[in-house]
């Protein structure tokens, strides 16, 4: 049985055939110049719409994907929401119920001066004195304000703390800081301290600090 053999190609004729082109006369051309015409016809019209039709889709198919999975996302934070949407509200509730309990417990204006009486009275009370008794000036916050007081008394160290504790137990909001103790005569220590009392603003308080810091923004603006 005889092997089956490939036909030759002769590559000097082949050649021949590309070398003796006439563009003006196509259809008389040899089938190898034919063909290779072809094949770069093709693989111009596949890259022509791989760069003007099929690159734009892509990309545009790749922008759709990140949209759907953003409102993906989305949908699924809203019904995270929705579902526990009873829960915040009694949170919310709950914050609104401790901030109201937590805001009795700050003296307005007017009850300011009886907060002063009570914490001179908790420390005399005590059996301590008072060297220096020095409120300073109000600092206005978003709703309130703070009035730091500089203290200095004296006393011994049991009736020191009770006096602290006493504070601590007003029914108005009072903290003491910066505190500072040494020994003085007799046995008996004098503690330096600032005690910092809180009081609301009333309406108009808030609507000028409001009126103000929206200036201030209208001037950064500027």
């Amino acid at each position: 049985m005889k092997a089956l053999e490939l036909p030759r190609i002769d590559l000097s004729r082949l050649a021949d055939d590309f070398r003796n082109l006439d563009p003006r006369d196509v259809g008389n051309w040899a089938l190898a110049p034919k063909l290779a015409v072809l094949l770069g016809l093709l693989l111009a019209a596949v890259a022509a719409g791989w760069w003007f039709l099929w690159d734009p889709l892509m990309l545009e198919l790749e922008q759709k994907r990140a949209e759907e999975q953003a409102l993906k996302d989305e949908w699924l934070g809203k019904k995270r929401q929705a579902v526990n949407l009873e829960q915040y509200q009694q949170q919310l509730t709950d914050i609104d119920r401790s901030f109201g309990a937590l805001l009795k417990q700050l003296p307005n204006k007017a009850e300011m001066e009886s907060l002063l009486v009570d914490i001179s009275q908790a420390g005399l009370s005590r059996g301590l004195q008072f060297e220096i008794w020095r409120p300073g000036n109000e600092s206005i916050k978003d709703f309130y304000a703070e009035m730091p007081i500089t203290l200095r008394v004296t006393g011994t160290y049991h009736d020191l703390g009770n006096f602290a504790g006493d504070v601590a137990k007003l029914s108005r909001i009072v903290t003491i800081g910066s505190v500072g103790v040494e020994s003085a005569k007799g046995g008996v220590l004098k503690m330096d301290a600032v005690a910092t009392t809180y009081r609301y603003l009333d309406e108009d308080e808030i609507a000028r600090v409001r009126k103000q810091k929206a200036d201030q923004k209208k001037g950064a603006k500027k």
